[in-house]
């Protein structure tokens, strides 16, 4: 089996309710996918991971962030620069101009993921990606948590517990993650952000169900089945513990978590910047995004999308949802790898 580099980590930013029908109002796709999202440009203050997120001019131009032939977008890792003591490696960190609010439901279709990546959260070699949570305190998993995954790795949301590992459950299914999740063509990640909690469903390639292929207009994730991951808002208020949330693709290298030596050991040897980052640059063949899609869905009648806001940007309680965060790191995408 092939397994990620080491000090990557991933993860992607994706619980029945009520009212579950929900309407197409934002999508990210083709050649204008990269529209509507806002490159990092600057190194990794936010997890202190060893890479330089670069800006949408660089980005571009150093193949960092393109639109392959299949229509598809690529989101990497530089592969190929050897750098010298104290560089960082350039990777990639966007964010939705948009932020979405409680009542949505995101879709994304993933074709290949960083290995060693966090709806996602993965990091370094592990063969199974996580699901996550990070809140201020007094936000918990809950014991009655309706999911179909019995991997839970922590309770505890907040972000000054346990070094803000977050609540997280794993998914049991290899083929989430890393080369298996590539050899079997990837799947589809959806994530609903409900007023009576948050959960998280993830489907193969071959088990996608028919109320999620095509151009769908519209989405009753009453029809999903039972999620993988579910947080109810019985023990994590929803309406208290979240603002509008933003989407984000994260590859980040080492950093706070990924080259914490208690997560690194676990399946790395070595030095995580002096054997990984600075070492041979193909161990990065395989950190990339490649993603076919990402929509957001609606409540009828309900204000979804809020447009670009300073204030709304300083909100100091969000989310990472492990759905697209590779940290390599955050809410929709998140990878870290050491």
């Amino acid at each position: 089996m092939l397994l990620s580099p080491c000090g990557a980590f991933a993860s992607l930013l994706l619980p029945a309710t009520v009212l579950a029908q929900y309407n197409l109002v934002k999508e990210y796709a083709g050649e204008s996918f990269f529209d509507d999202w806002t490159f990092y440009n600057h190194f990794d203050n936010l997890t202190n991971g060893n890479v330089n997120f670069l800006g949408d001019t660089d980005a571009f131009h150093d193949k960092l962030a393109y639109i392959n032939d299949a229509g598809n977008a690529i989101m990497k890792v530089d592969n190929s620069s050897a750098l010298k003591f104290n560089q960082n490696r350039n990777s990639i960190r966007i964010s939705s101009k948009d932020q979405f609010t409680v009542g949505s439901v995101w879709v994304a279709d993933i074709r290949h993921v960083p290995y060693g990546i966090d709806t996602f959260e993965a990091v370094n070699q592990d063969y199974y990606s996580h699901m996550g949570l990070h809140t201020n305190p007094g936000c918990t998993h809950s014991s009655d948590a309706v999911q179909s995954s019995k991997l839970i790795n922590s309770t505890d949301c907040s972000v000054q517990a346990n070094g803000n590992q977050g609540c997280i459950v794993s998914n049991p299914t290899p083929a989430s993650y890393g080369a298996d999740f590539a050899n079997t063509g990837g799947g589809v990640y959806v994530t609903e952000f409900a007023i009576d909690g948050i959960s998280i469903w993830y489907f193969n390639r071959t088990s996608i169900p028919s109320v999620l292929q095509g151009n769908v207009s519209s989405i009753n994730t009453q029809q999903l089945g039972i999620p993988v991951a579910n947080w109810p808002a019985d023990d994590c208020t929803v309406s208290q513990f979240f603002q509008p949330q933003e989407l984000v693709f994260d590859i980040t290298l080492c950093g706070d978590y990924a080259g914490a030596s208690s997560v690194f050991f676990e399946t790395c040897t070595g030095v995580c910047y002096d054997d990984w980052v600075l070492g041979d640059p193909s161990h990065y063949d395989t950190a990339y995004f490649e993603v076919s899609y990402v929509r957001v869905f609606g409540l009828p009648g309900e204000l979804t999308v809020l447009q670009p806001s300073s204030e709304r940007r300083s909100a100091e309680v969000q989310t990472v949802a492990a759905l697209f965060v590779f940290a390599l790191g955050s809410l929709f995408a998140f990878a870290q790898i050491l």
